[in-house]
C-alpha cells in the first residue's frame, strides 16, 4: 500500500512538474494576398511596414500555450488589422503604396521571460525575412521604398538591415526604426547599411528615436541605443522643438533619447512594461505627421540624387526592376547625402494621446 502511494505521489508530482507544451502556427504563404495588408496607389514609392506587438497574452488552447500570433486567428488577425490601417492613413498620404505582412510576432508576454523570447522570436524574423523577401522579388518592381516599423516591427527593420543585399539597399530611400534601440552589434553586423540620419534630407540612412520624460523611464525597448534624431526639428543634438501646443521635445545626445516636457498625464501607462514617463505609446501618434512630411521629402531627395548620378536617364532602369541584379552604380551608396530638401512648411500639429479609435488600447511594443 505503501509503495502504491509514493508511487502515485511520483506521477502526481511529475504532472505537476510539467511544463505546458508550446505550439508554434503554421507559416504564412506570402504568394497569398490574405497574408497582406496592401494599397495599391499607382505611386512610384513604396512603404513597407512592420506593425508593433499587437497580441499581449499568450494564447492558451488545449492545454499547450502559443506565443506566436497566428495569420489564421480572426482576433489575432483584427489586431494587426487596427494598426495597420491606422498607420497607413498617417504615413502612406497619397504619396506611397502600402504593404504590411499578417506575420507570427511574439506576445507581449514573451519579453518578460528570457528563455520564452529566444526561442519564439526567430519564428517572427523567420516571417519577416520571407515577407520582405516575397515583396522584392514580386511586388517591388524596382521601386524606390521606405522600410518601416515600431517597437517589435522595428526589431523585425533591424533584423532586415543586417542582412539587406546591397541592391536592394540602393533602392532603399530610408529606414525608420521607431521605438527601438539600435546597438554597436547590429550596426556592425550590417555591414554599412545601418547609417544614422544626420538631418532632414540625407537618404539611405536610418532613423531611430524612444519617448521619456526623462533618462528614469528608459525601459528594454531603448536601453543600449546608439541611433538617435529628433523627429520634430530633426537635429541630433540637445537643440529644443516645441510641439503639440504646450510640448517640448529635446534629444539628450549622450543616453540618446527624446526627453519630452510638458506632458504630466499617466493613463496610458501600461504596467509593468512601460511607465507612466514612458511614452512609447505615442511615438507615432505624436510625431505622425512629421514622419509622413520627412518620408517625402527624404523621397524628393532620393530621386533628385538618382537623376544627377545618371543625367538624361530613365529613373528607374529595367535592369534594376529584379531584386536579383546588380544596380551598378546607378544609384546612391551607403549613407547618401541628397540636395537641401524642398521646405513645404511646418505639418499640422498633432494632438497628444489623438490617433484612431481603433488603435487607441495598442500599447506598442
Amino acid at each position: 500500500m505503501r509503495n502504491k502511494l509514493l508511487i502515485l505521489l511520483a506521477l502526481a508530482t511529475l504532472a505537476c512538474s510539467r511544463k505546458p507544451v508550446v505550439v508554434i502556427p503554421e507559416a504564412p504563404d506570402y504568394n497569398l494576398p490574405a497574408n497582406w495588408y496592401h494599397l495599391d496607389r499607382d505611386a512610384e514609392a513604396d512603404l513597407f511596414y512592420i506593425c508593433s506587438t499587437c497580441v499581449y497574452e499568450a494564447h492558451k488552447e488545449n492545454g499547450a500555450l502559443r506565443y506566436n500570433v497566428s495569420v489564421t486567428d480572426a482576433n489575432d488577425r483584427d489586431a494587426l488589422l487596427q494598426e495597420m490601417n491606422g498607420v497607413d492613413r498617417r504615413l502612406s498620404g497619397e504619396t506611397f503604396n502600402f504593404y504590411s505582412p499578417y506575420y507570427r510576432q511574439v506576445t507581449l508576454d514573451s519579453y518578460a521571460d528570457s528563455g520564452i523570447l529566444s526561442k519564439q522570436i526567430p519564428v517572427a524574423y523567420e516571417d519577416a525575412h520571407a515577407a520582405f523577401e516575397h515583396y522584392i522579388g514580386t511586388e517591388n518592381q524596382g521601386r524606390p521604398f521606405i522600410l518601416a516599423g515600431f517597437s517589435q516591427g522595428s526589431q523585425m527593420v533591424v533584423e532586415l538591415l543586417r542582412s539587406m543585399p546591397d541592391n536592394v539597399y540602393d533602392r532603399m530611400v530610408a529606414a525608420y526604426a521607431i521605438g527601438w534601440h539600435i546597438t554597436d552589434e547590429d550596426m556592425e553586423a550590417a555591414k554599412g547599411h545601418i547609417v544614422p540620419a544626420q538631418d532632414s534630407g540625407d537618404t539611405g540612412v536610418t532613423i531611430c528615436y524612444n519617448s521619456v520624460k526623462d533618462t528614469s523611464f528608459a525601459n528594454f525597448v531603448s536601453t543600449g541605443n546608439k541611433v538617435a534624431i529628433n523627429p520634430v526639428n530633426w537635429r541630433t543634438d540637445a537643440t529644443p522643438a516645441p510641439f503639440c501646443d504646450s510640448l517640448t521635445v529635446h534629444l539628450d545626445p549622450e543616453s540618446k533619447l527624446l526627453l519630452v516636457e510638458g506632458y504630466e498625464r499617466t493613463d496610458h501607462a501600461f504596467l509593468p512594461y512601460f511607465e507612466g514617463g514612458n511614452y512609447h505609446t505615442f511615438e507615432i501618434r505624436w510625431y505622425s505627421d512629421y514622419l509622413l512630411q520627412n518620408m517625402q521629402d527624404r523621397l524628393l531627395n532620393f530621386k533628385k540624387h538618382a537623376a544627377d548620378i545618371v543625367p538624361g536617364a530613365p529613373l528607374w532602369p529595367a535592369d534594376l526592376r529584379s531584386a536579383h541584379n546588380k544596380c551598378e552604380g546607378h544609384l546612391p551608396g551607403k549613407g547618401r547625402k541628397g540636395p537641401k530638401e524642398e521646405k513645404h512648411g511646418s505639418p499640422p500639429i498633432p494632438v497628444p494621446g489623438t490617433w484612431d479609435v481603433a488603435w487607441n488600447n495598442n500599447p506598442g511594443h
